[in-house]
């Protein structure tokens, strides 16, 4: 592929609206979990008797929101691949689709 056919398909409205929709779910999701585990570590260190109240025999708030970081990591990431799947994937193949179909010609 030759750099005129990729400046080409960078500039084209259907890559600007892939890079949108990447960006409109990467950043928003990016900050809320930062802001999520900022709010646990925060806790773990000022907020003591929160974290140590019991719950359940020696599950504690603490062991709780621990876990509910990778369950959140978790989340994220399927949704993620649900979103990629129905809103980036389609546009990105069809993108492919027509740069690599201009660069056989």
């Amino acid at each position: 592929m030759d750099a005129e056919t990729w400046a080409a398909a960078r500039q084209s409205p259907e890559f600007e609206l892939l890079r949108t929709r990447l960006r409109n779910f990467v950043f928003p999701v990016s900050v809320g979990f930062l802001a999520w585990y900022l709010v646990y570590v925060l806790l773990a260190d000022y907020a003591h008797g929160f974290m140590s109240i019991k719950l359940v025999g020696n599950i504690n708030v603490g062991l709780v929101l621990g876990l509910l970081q990778f369950v959140s990591t978790f989340a994220i990431t399927a949704w993620y691949v649900r979103y990629a799947d129905t809103k980036l994937d389609p546009l990105a193949d069809e993108i492919r689709e027509r740069v690599e179909g201009g660069a056989d010609k």
